[in-house]
């Protein structure tokens, strides 16, 4: 396995990855376009692909604020979680963080128990009475 930096091109298989894993919806407006302004503010998008046959197996989306990374659309093919992929990928997500000198936040779902285990193993605190709120514009 390999991670390496997004291209333009690998969006049909992350798109496919995503619906496999449960966690996009065309709804929420997850683009190339927005990837790659994401990165161009100082984010970054990592892909884990098999090297063998050049699948994408993983992906990890950081964007940067100006203070913090925040890790988002962290995913792993569900017939490979389980395997130590998910922490070689989140390793090179802090290694990002460290090189912008910024802490790493991310949001994950109460009921994902092996995302949290493995956040946890990694040193991630968790923020026990905090809810996230978000307003959707559909402009």
């Amino acid at each position: 396995m390999i991670i390496r930096n997004y291209k333009p091109g690998d969006f049909p298989q992350i798109e496919a990855l995503w619906r496999e894993t449960g966690i996009y919806t065309m709804e929420r407006g997850d683009t190339p376009e927005i990837i790659l302004r994401c990165n161009t503010q100082g984010g970054k998008f990592l892909i884990m692909e098999d090297d063998l046959n050049s699948r994408i197996i993983g992906t990890s989306w950081l964007t940067w604020d100006g203070r913090r990374v925040l890790m988002h659309h962290f995913a792993v093919l569900p017939s490979l979680q389980g395997r130590g992929y998910g922490r070689k990928l989140a390793l090179e997500s802090l290694a990002f963080a460290r090189e912008k000198r910024s802490p790493l936040k991310l949001e994950v779902h109460r009921d994902n128990t092996p995302a949290i285990q493995l956040y946890r193993s990694l040193g991630f605190d968790v923020f026990e009475d905090y809810d996230v709120y978000m307003i959707h514009n559909d402009s």
